[in-house]
């Protein structure tokens, strides 16, 4: 009997003892899972919020000072003459080379016009013999008229030599004009200046065969007036409003650097080129010492007064897409709005925009690369645009 229950002593601890070990071990089992959620709900927090974007933000500034807007121009001469030669010859010789400065009326060079010469004879000649006849048939038409008197003649023979005496001088007076004309062209054969000026161009040289000219590129000089100078500059369409008859402009040259001029504008084409999508602009510059070149380049700048209801932003705020310019905001649950805008000047630093943003939107100044429309982004910080 006492073996017996032993024996049954041993198994109940036994027994005992599978149980707690079991209970034990669910109860590591439960916590270790426990930890393993946890641990797994921490990690997708983490992964949240690393997958956030963290952006900064700006708020767009209103324009209340005058900008510049900045041109390219191009430098001419105030008035540039070519000078071509009216008759054909030689170059007999040449008096002004290029730089030099001239006077209205100065002779720059001299044509020898042997055929021209010839032909100033020929005609001088003619000349005579039709004053010879025309002087034949003015006696002849005398005497007919003396002998009308006596009736020895009739009316209609004196009539006919009158009408003859009237041919003759038709003649003489066609004579007379073809010898000034020939003698109008010989005054061609000095090229003169038509105006102070210095001259820019010289295309001949002595012996060499001068022919009539008007082709560009066969001018035998150009003369051009530096003492004051016109500037050319497109001006953008979006931009004529703002520039007036009379505006003042300042403007730099390559080879002049540090130094400011100033122009004015003359007057404007009052057109837009098609090709360009611009506007023809010509200002005036005074140029009295010769420190400006024409025909160089110069970057003109013009003061644009500001416009009202016009908002600046930087031009990293931009998002560029196949649907166009857009610019990315974020709403008040930070998500973030995409914008379409546009553009109204590019002061390189900002942009000014015609329409798209609110002074009160938040934008975000440098979106990251795949930003897209709803996606949640903590912001860092909230700064004005400069």
């Amino acid at each position: 009997m006492f073996k017996q229950s032993g024996s049954f002593v041993s198994r109940g601890w036994l027994w005992t003892a599978l149980i707690a070990a079991s209970v034990l071990a669910a109860v590591v089992v439960f916590n270790g899972l426990q930890v393993r959620a946890k641990d797994a709900a921490q990690l997708k927090v983490l992964a949240d919020k690393q997958s956030t974007l963290t952006v900064n933000v700006m708020t767009p500034t209103s324009n209340s000072d005058a900008s510049t807007l900045s041109l390219p121009g191009r430098i001419e001469a105030y008035a540039k003459a070519p000078l071509y030669s009216r008759i054909s010859g030689y170059l007999k010789t040449w008096k002004a080379d290029i730089g030099m400065s001239v006077k209205a009326g100065q002779v720059l060079a001299e044509i020898d016009t042997p055929d021209l010469d010839q032909q100033i004879l020929q005609a001088k000649a003619e000349l005579a013999s039709t004053q010879a006849n025309a002087a034949l048939s003015e006696n002849t038409a005398k005497r007919w008229q003396s002998l009308q008197a006596t009736n020895f003649v009739s009316p209609q023979a004196v009539e006919e030599k009158l009408a003859d005496l009237n041919a003759k001088l038709a003649i003489v007076n066609a004579s007379q004009a073809n010898v000034n004309r020939l003698q109008a062209l010989k005054n061609f054969s000095r090229i003169v200046a038509p105006f102070d000026g210095v001259v820019t161009v010289r295309n001949t040289d002595i012996g060499q065969l001068i022919n009539v000219g008007g082709a560009p590129g066969t001018e035998l000089f150009v003369v051009s007036d530096v003492k004051r100078l016109r500037l050319y500059v497109n001006l953008p369409q979006n931009q004529v409003s703002h520039i007036q008859k009379g505006t003042t402009a300042k403007f730099t040259v390559p080879e002049q650097p540090g130094q400011v001029f100033t122009a004015t504008v003359q007057s404007m084409s009052q057109a837009i080129s098609s090709s360009s999508g611009s506007m023809l602009v010509q200002l005036s510059a005074e140029n009295k010492r010769g420190e400006l070149l024409p025909g160089g380049y110069a970057s003109v700048s013009f003061s644009i007064p500001p416009q009202a209801n016009m908002l600046s932003v930087p031009p990293s705020a931009l998002v560029y897409t196949k649907n166009g310019l857009l610019i990315a905001t974020v709403n008040t649950e930070n998500r973030v709005v995409m914008k379409p805008v546009v553009i109204a000047r590019d002061h390189g630093n900002r942009l000014e925009l015609l329409s798209g943003v609110e002074a009160s939107d938040r934008v975000i100044e440098n979106p990251p690369d795949g930003v897209t429309q709803g996606d949640l982004v903590q912001v860092r910080t909230v700064q004005a645009a400069p």
